[in-house]
């Protein structure tokens, strides 16, 4: 458990993200994936369904003894609480109302993220933009850990520990990469989730609210679907920094596990994205892919060639 991690840098290259010109190559050859984009009709009443849940959830919690508070917080809320992250990426594209009615995805976005209880969504929305744009950009992509972050978890027990408290991180990592001034959205997202959390609260009491509360963390933290916060990017395989999982809970984030066909083609919607691998198999067939987010945790602590230096890493300036 004490064995170092044998990267002491990320993985940096000098060309362009690959994402962009095999979109082009991709429509060039099939045009009619044209036809999947748009948004997701579906996608606003799955939400809400979700979020009629966790209300329901919190009404029954409350009456529970502290010891089955926490059972269904890691059984039950972690796993809908995390979805719900999942639902806030999916809006942040745009796919419930469109892009010609953006602004109401983003209030959207902030009634999603009431179960959640961590005020998140305006920001996501913001800097999940540059991800896409800038993938592994230095000093623009908050994805990247930071240089800390892959220096100090460089062991077995370490990397666990660093999986736990991915929330943390996520939450620190844009304050220290690249911070932005809080927009009108940020501290309305803000306001908005404060208020929820109070009336949660003077309601219902304190179990609820640690029921949300340590469900989200727990969910993003040491869970079977955080699994894909390793899977995504990070380098198992020299030379390919974006990976799809084709698993099962895929069922429960939205298909967020077929990422390579996500990145190529951010605007379609999670639904339809199994679509486009049956429509262009030829390019994604051969791409190494997951089927398990449990075995990608275990093989990212276990391998000690892993850490949080390994990410592809890029100075946009010199790769544009």
């Amino acid at each position: 458990m004490g064995n170092r991690v044998g990267r002491e840098d990320y993985e940096w290259v000098y060309t362009d993200q690959p994402h962009a010109d095999r979109r082009k190559e991709i429509l060039a050859k099939h045009p009619e994936i044209k036809s999947l984009m748009g948004p997701d009709r579906r996608l606003k009443w799955i939400v809400c369904t979700m979020v009629v849940i966790q209300f329901l959830a919190f009404y029954l919690v409350k009456d529970l003894d502290w010891k089955w508070v926490l059972f269904w917080t890691y059984a039950f809320g972690s796993c809908i609480n995390h979805s719900m992250t999942l639902a806030i990426h999916e809006i942040s594209h745009n796919t419930a109302f469109g892009n010609n009615k953006a602004l109401w995805n983003r209030y959207f976005a902030m009634f999603a993220n009431l179960p959640i209880g961590l005020p998140y969504s305006a920001s996501f929305k913001r800097y999940h933009l540059d991800h896409h744009r800038y993938l592994g950009g230095d000093g623009i992509d908050v994805d990247i850990p930071t240089e800390f972050e892959g220096w100090f978890f460089c062991t077995r027990f370490r990397k666990f520990i660093w999986i736990i408290l991915q929330p943390l991180f996520y939450a620190i990592r844009p304050l220290c990469i690249n911070p932005k001034p809080f927009s009108q959205l940020e501290l309305t997202n803000v306001a908005v989730q404060l208020t929820f959390n109070f009336l949660l609260y003077w309601m219902w009491g304190a179990k609820p609210v640690v029921y949300m509360l340590a469900g989200s963390m727990l969910g993003m933290g040491l869970h079977p679907i955080s699994g894909h916060f390793i899977a995504e990017h990070y380098m198992f395989l020299k030379g390919h920094e974006t990976y799809s999982y084709y698993g099962c809970l895929n069922l429960l984030t939205f298909n967020v596990g077929y990422h390579n066909e996500h990145h190529d083609f951010p605007s379609i919607p999670g639904r339809r994205l199994p679509l486009v691998k049956e429509m262009a198999p030829e390019y994604y067939d051969e791409l190494p892919q997951y089927t398990s987010w449990v075995r990608v945790l275990y093989d990212f602590i276990m391998d000690d060639t892993l850490s949080p230096y390994s990410r592809v890493k890029r100075n946009c300036l010199m790769a544009n």
